[in-house]
């Protein structure tokens, strides 16, 4: 693996070749290499979450969290907002610095202390968010065609991994001709649904609690893209438009959430058949021609999710930093990824949806704090020249141990005291219970406090002697 350079103008060798496996990882993409505009962010953020797993979040938000369809349906686009807002913010980096996002985060915690975030993302995006989607994929094709659970999840997990060796362009192309298919039959689905659905102003009583829980996980799913922000823009050239670079990958983001999880919503109401999968159950009011067809949309769209989750998950481990011996690019390291990631997917599929409640709540608690110091530093070097910036990027011995000290305390304080799920309640929520989940926004509050008085305390953070 090659460290970060400087951004040269020689004849690109990758360009916009689709069919082309991509050689770069977090190093900076050269200026000849860079190509494409804003708009593919659009379809690139949407289709991979016009699929099952946005749908349960609106199911568990009425199944589990008690609440009214009206109710969750406010939650899931608060939540969502939020998080797609942040996420066109961070895209801005790509076009700015030309390398993933992760490797960004170097400016925040240092070349050694980013070894901590971009671990852990590429563990949650190429184990965790890998595995949750291909079980869904999984009985999404087991229901279609009887095939058993663990060969429908071979053949699954084969395709998303094909398309993250390939590369950065044919993951984009992928997607482009991804969404269509995938948001027509997605709203033919929801007008079925909706036509079907129950009482939708009644629910179980869950109150703050359980309006909180849903916003928390509706902003963990739409905010766990973050990390992955500038994987996706860092290929435009310079000049993309500003505005347009925000906009785009947040409308993806946000209305693809939006949709989706109020269908699953309003799925919820619909009496289940008895025993069935849960792919099952979103489809089994839906008649036999359409049923078929959402399920093979669900497919899809855990593909198109899990190859942007196995890509960034290998851009998370290129960004570690670590001298890599040469055969161990970008490509092997994507499929090294979605092995791990098989593996925890067959071991989840004896209890997907208890499993997926549980993981959805963990992932904003870490993003949340993490998100937090790098919103702040992202303020705090703002009218630093990006000539100055880009040089820390490749600097081994640059440090700012204020980002590694917030990022900690906020997990520290914020999931021992405010954690609320089945394997552990916090001293907040075993008290008072009404209080629901609120611990990725105090994540948030705490690192982003936290970190915006260290960094004051300690100084502008200064490259290395070196």
């Amino acid at each position: 693996m090659t460290t970060a350079t400087t951004a040269g103008t020689a004849a690109p060798a990758y360009g916009d070749k689709v069919i082309a496996v991509e050689t770069a990882g977090s190093e900076p993409i050269p200026d000849a290499e860079r190509h494409g505009s804003p708009l593919q962010l659009l379809w690139t953020w949407a289709s991979p979450n016009i699929e099952f797993a946005t749908v349960y979040i609106g199911v568990i938000s009425v199944l589990f969290f008690g609440l009214s369809f009206w109710e969750a349906t406010a939650a899931l686009l608060l939540g969502t907002g939020l998080g797609a807002v942040t996420h066109g913010v961070l895209s801005l980096d790509g076009p700015r610095f030309g390398v993933p996002q992760m490797a960004i985060g170097r400016f925040a915690f240092g070349y050694r202390g980013n070894l901590l975030p971009s671990g852990v993302n590429a563990l949650v995006a190429g184990v965790g968010w890998f595995a949750v989607n291909s079980v869904s994929a999984a009985f999404a094709l087991n229901t279609l065609t009887g095939l058993r659970p663990l060969p429908a999840l071979l053949i699954v997990v084969a395709a998303e991994i094909v398309i993250g060796f390939i590369g950065h362009n044919f993951v984009h192309a992928f997607e482009k001709y991804a969404f269509p298919a995938l948001a027509v039959i997605f709203l033919l689905a929801g007008v079925w649904t909706f036509k079907e659905a129950g009482d939708l102003g009644s629910g179980a009583g869950g109150g703050i609690g359980g309006f909180l829980l849903a916003f928390s996980t509706a902003w963990g799913y739409t905010a766990g893209w973050n990390p992955g922000a500038s994987d996706y823009s860092r290929y435009l050239p310079r000049t993309a438009s500003r505005l347009r670079t925000v906009v785009y990958p947040a409308v993806g983001l946000f209305v693809s959430i939006a949709v989706v999880s109020v269908i699953g919503a309003a799925s919820a109401t619909i009496v289940a058949p008895e025993n069935a999968t849960p792919t099952a159950a979103f489809t089994g009011h839906l008649p036999g021609w359409l049923s078929d067809l959402v399920l093979l949309a669900i497919i899809l769209g855990a593909v198109s999710a899990n190859a942007l989750n196995v890509y960034s998950s290998a851009m998370s481990v290129t960004s570690l930093g670590l001298r890599l011996p040469a055969w161990l690019g970008r490509s092997v390291i994507v499929v090294l990824c979605g092995l791990a990631g098989t593996g925890a997917a067959w071991a989840s599929l004896a209890d997907a949806g208890h499993a997926y409640e549980a993981f959805l709540l963990v992932i904003a608690y870490w993003v949340g704090p993490w998100l937090g110091v790098v919103l702040v530093e992202r303020w705090l070097r703002a009218r630093t020249p990006v000539t100055e910036l880009a040089g820390r990027l490749g600097d081994r011995g640059f440090s700012n141990w204020p980002g590694v000290a917030a990022l900690l305390t906020g997990i520290a304080v914020s999931v021992p005291l405010f954690s609320n799920q089945e394997k552990y309640i916090g001293w907040v929520p075993e008290r008072w219970p009404s209080f629901g989940d609120i611990t990725c926004l105090v994540g948030f509050a705490v690192s982003a406090g936290l970190y915006a008085v260290l960094r004051k305390a300690a100084g502008p953070a200064q490259p290395s002697a070196a």
